[in-house]
């Protein structure tokens, strides 16, 4: 009798709404790279394609299982070590970056061996969420809410941010550096700092970010910005702004990606069918896949899909009642968000292209890899909840 409440007691610490959800995107995803590869003969055998992400999710699941077998207070103590590892990835991949991607793109961003490439700063995502959670959490614990020291509290956050937002600079990654400010932009909402401090700031960046698309529509607005941003990212932007001013060239790709989502209407032009070329569509455009398979409705699906998720992590944050856990969780919330929000909003030209993956659903290890430790994190904070679901901030 005991055995079987004590299977039931670890039935229930499973997170299995999370687990559907990542099911379903699975599939999703085995599709869209499926229909892209059979479409695409740059993509190789669309078997191969699919089979590779299955290994790659089997690592996943793989790396949750590890990682939900660490509690808080373990997490808490692990996050510097995972953050300076995360710090040596990138500066070794500054020296030894593979060289074709760079002759493609541009980007000193990946490691090379053989035929596999790894990107190690979809890692050090996780890492840092762990790191700035336990920086919030041991400034909370000796410092009370003052306009001081909520000051210094952003201090610390921004000094943690800094080497790696220099190193991603120096990788000429600039897509995946927006994710990481994202991630602060949630912790800092949930962190206990005045809002006499966060309305002017995002006041202040949103101005910014008006300012220098302003800047970007002029030629001596360009010479200004040319200092900080390459010619590939006014490119971007100019085909954001007029995605059918230059089809041939830099909007070819955006251009394509809305004929395809276009192209699908209400309900898709039909299982497997694919009939518009879109250019790296197995990874950063798999949503247009979707969009003309199965049209506006698949698209609403797939973003409900997304929001389910979201809601699951939510609660299991909720749950926990502790705020390192929430720390945590926001993080990696606004890490999955903004990548969803990011990439389906370039797919339909309502934002400017970037190199940001669809989180479980997009072709490549290194994105699947990263986002499935954070949802490792959320198990851990659900499997181990009647643990420290009282514990306060000082706990640790």
């Amino acid at each position: 009798m005991a055995q079987i409440q004590n299977n039931r007691d670890i039935y229930d610490r499973i997170a299995w709404g999370i687990i559907g959800a990542i099911g379903l995107l699975a599939i999703i995803s085995f599709y869209g790279i499926w229909i892209a590869a059979s479409h695409d003969s740059t993509l190789g055998s669309p078997l191969k394609a699919v089979l590779g992400q299955g290994v790659w999710y089997l690592l996943s699941v793989g790396l949750v299982i590890l990682i939900i077998q660490f509690d808080a207070e373990q997490l808490f103590k692990i996050a510097p070590y995972a953050y300076a590892l995360g710090i040596i990835l990138l500066i070794l991949v500054l020296i030894f970056y593979d060289r074709t991607s760079f002759a493609n793109n541009g980007a000193k961003s990946w490691f090379k061996l053989g035929s596999l490439t790894f990107q190690p700063s979809e890692v050090m995502k996780p890492a840092f969420i762990l790191m700035i959670a336990r920086v919030v959490e041991d400034h909370n614990k000796y410092f009370v809410h003052t306009i001081k020291n909520d000051w210094l509290l952003l201090g610390k956050i921004f000094a943690w941010l800094a080497p790696i937002a220099v190193l991603l600079k120096l990788q000429n990654d600039f897509g995946t550096m927006l994710v990481f400010f994202a991630i602060v932009g949630g912790v800092i909402l949930v962190s206990g700092i005045s809002w006499k401090i966060i309305l002017p700031m995002f006041i202040f960046v949103a101005i910014v970010a008006t300012t220098t698309i302003l800047l970007v529509t002029t030629d001596w607005g360009m010479k200004l910005l040319s200092h900080f941003f390459k010619a590939y990212q006014f490119e971007r932007i100019n085909s954001w702004l007029d995605p059918s001013g230059d089809t041939s060239s830099g909007a070819y790709q955006l251009w394509q990606s809305m004929k395809a989502i276009g192209s699908g209407q209400i309900l898709g032009i039909g299982f497997g069918k694919s009939s518009v070329y879109v250019p790296v569509r197995s990874s950063d455009m798999v949503f247009s896949v979707i969009g003309e398979s199965f049209g506006f409705v698949g698209g609403v699906v797939l973003i409900m899909i997304y929001l389910y998720l979201i809601i699951q992590m939510c609660k299991i944050s909720f749950d926990t009642r502790n705020a390192f856990c929430t720390y945590i969780s926001t993080g990696i919330i606004m890490m999955i968000l903004f990548h969803v929000f990011e990439n389906i909003g370039m797919s339909i030209d309502l934002l400017p292209l970037t190199g940001i993956p669809l989180p479980f659903v997009s072709q490549g290890g290194s994105a699947l890899v990263g986002n499935m430790i954070g949802i490792g994190l959320i198990f851990s904070m659900k499997f181990h909840n009647k643990d420290y679901m009282f514990s306060t901030a000082g706990d640790f």
